[in-house]
């Protein structure tokens, strides 16, 4: 009996720490709440949060919680509703914050935002759809 109870609590003790290693690693991607009032996506550990203004949008992008810069990146927002298709540029436009200007997107609309690194070697396309 006096084995029986060592082994049960070596595994345990096993099982805790495996929980407790895991609980790390999911806070760590798991935390993540949008930083400008808008639609939080993931894409490769980068975090994309689309921002929707009156006549304009905004795209900040953050990896792993530190702000991106977006000098040089390039990109495009399309807009879906019903049957109307809208599409609109992302331009750079100061530290982490991609915007596409003249664009209006109402409730119900799908967004599909197209971003290209400044090197031009990665390409991210991101699905949004705006409450």
């Amino acid at each position: 009996m006096h084995r029986g109870t060592t082994i049960q609590t070596a595994l345990r003790r096993t099982w805790w720490l495996g929980a407790l290693a895991t609980a790390g690693v999911a806070l760590a991607h798991g935390d993540a709440a949008p930083k400008h009032g808008g639609i939080l996506k993931e894409a490769d550990d980068v975090h994309y949060e689309l921002v929707v203004k009156p006549d304009s949008a905004d795209l900040y992008i953050e990896d792993h919680g530190k702000p991106v810069a977006t000098t040089g990146m390039r990109g495009k927002l399309t807009v879906l509703k019903g049957a109307v298709k809208t599409e609109a540029e992302l331009a750079p436009a100061g530290g982490n914050r991609l915007t596409a200007a003249a664009l209006k997107i109402g409730p119900g609309a799908k967004v599909i935002a197209a971003v290209k690194s400044a090197d031009g070697k990665t390409s991210t396309s991101l699905r949004y759809t705006i409450k």
